[in-house]
């Protein structure tokens, strides 16, 4: 007799037979995210992650410097009407211990209001990234919560979240306390083509360098066919203080770490075009420690652009510089610059997976050494090249 459970493994397992890159099976989902790859052309250690160390500073193609995977699982029951959702994530990540970056469950379709997600358990609630610097400049999640989302409020959605820092995995110092809540209003509708989105953060804990407050604002402008057909523009506009990170998380939660002051402006534009397609990025962030007062000043402008030869082979090239100025120190400078060949299954820039052959020139002035002398500055080096090859997929 064939049981459910083996229709099921069989039914997967065509689906991965036939290349299949998002599979649901009898209410089973199965999706995740990896690169990795070797890097030939490299010297004192250093294979990646040249980076002046802001926030929106490391411009990825062939700066990885890392290799991983995250897998997420996750099957829905329906119950009298209502969704069940189990969701577990996995992830591996260089040498590291596998780690549990998801594990909650979820219900929806509820009679009293069946739009509403309701949630419990450690839920990654990233709300949009910027590719290319591999940054999720707005989400929170990440840590034990419990909240509700997809609620219709009128002029949008609202969701909601109360946190505690411990994790699946870990927990706070002994000692430390902390709890963040987070309202989440979406799809204001702004202008034609153009929505809002608003994400508020408050902290509250104990045990801390220097209070345990901390507070934050996001506004998110997503404009479709900005200037041009098949041209997208995502602008934010941000603030934090105390243990409230830029992003909506936590920030230094240690008893020997204070909060920051963090302002951010950046735009991020994304274009398709035929064959041609890219994103590009310019940003300023400001961050001042509260407990010791120094400032630093990050600025990002760079971009990535393919163009499709052929529907599965692309030509990508990706140009970037950042400065970083501190009230310690000098002003510091990185530009990089990466050529690549890629394998790819459409033209479409967001086409995955990929795999890619690329060489990467960065340089840097003496400043940015001495900052890095630990790193990629090693022996005050003031150039590095790399070389390598590097796929990456999500499903």
């Amino acid at each position: 007799m064939i049981t459910k459970a083996r229709l099921t493994a069989v039914a997967l397992a065509a689906a991965c037979a036939n290349g299949a890159l998002a599979m649901e099976v009898a209410g089973f989902e199965f999706n995740g995210y990896s690169r990795g790859g070797p890097v030939f052309g490299y010297s004192d250690g250093v294979k990646g992650g040249l980076s002046l160390g802001g926030d929106l500073q490391k411009f990825r193609l062939g700066n990885e410097g890392d290799n991983g995977i995250e897998v997420n699982f996750a099957r829905t029951f329906e119950v009298g009407g209502a969704r069940w959702k189990v969701n577990y994530m996995p992830a591996k990540w260089g040498s590291g211990d596998i780690s549990t970056e998801q594990a909650f469950v979820e219900v929806s379709g509820l009679s009293f209001m069946p739009d509403a997600k309701f949630w419990a358990g450690q839920r990654r609630l990233r709300i949009q990234d910027v590719h290319i610097v591999d940054n999720f400049l707005m989400g929170y999640g990440d840590s034990q919560g419990a909240g509700v989302t997809d609620i219709p409020v009128g002029i949008g959605k609202l969701g909601l979240g109360i946190f505690t820092a411990d994790k699946f995995d870990s927990s706070l110092p002994k000692g430390v306390k902390a709890r963040r809540i987070n309202a989440d209003l979406s799809e204001i509708a702004t202008n034609p083509g153009g929505t809002l989105r608003v994400l508020l953060t408050a902290v509250d804990g104990s045990g801390l360098a220097k209070g345990g407050s901390g507070s934050g604002l996001s506004l998110l402008h997503n404009q479709k066919d900005f200037l041009l057909p098949g041209m997208s523009n995502s602008l934010f506009l941000q603030t934090s203080q105390g243990h409230a990170r830029i992003d909506g998380q936590f920030e230094g939660l240690s008893p020997t770490s204070a909060g920051k002051r963090v302002t951010r402006i950046a735009d991020a534009v994304n274009w398709q075009s035929g064959r041609f397609g890219g994103q590009a990025l310019i940003a300023y962030q400001t961050n001042k420690d509260e407990l010791t007062s120094a400032t630093t000043k990050d600025f990002s402008l760079g971009g990535r652009g393919s163009y499709a030869f052929h529907k599965n082979v692309k030509g990508i090239a990706e140009l970037s510089t950042t400065t970083r100025k501190s009230s310690t120190g000098p002003d510091q400078r990185l530009s990089k610059v990466t050529l690549a060949a890629a394998i790819a299954m459409s033209e479409d820039f967001w086409s995955r997976p990929e795999l890619r052959l690329y060489v990467t020139k960065a340089n840097w002035n003496q400043a940015a050494a001495q900052a890095n002398a630990s790193t990629f500055g090693a022996n005050g080096k003031t150039s590095r090249t790399l070389v390598g090859v590097q796929y990456e997929v999500w499903w």
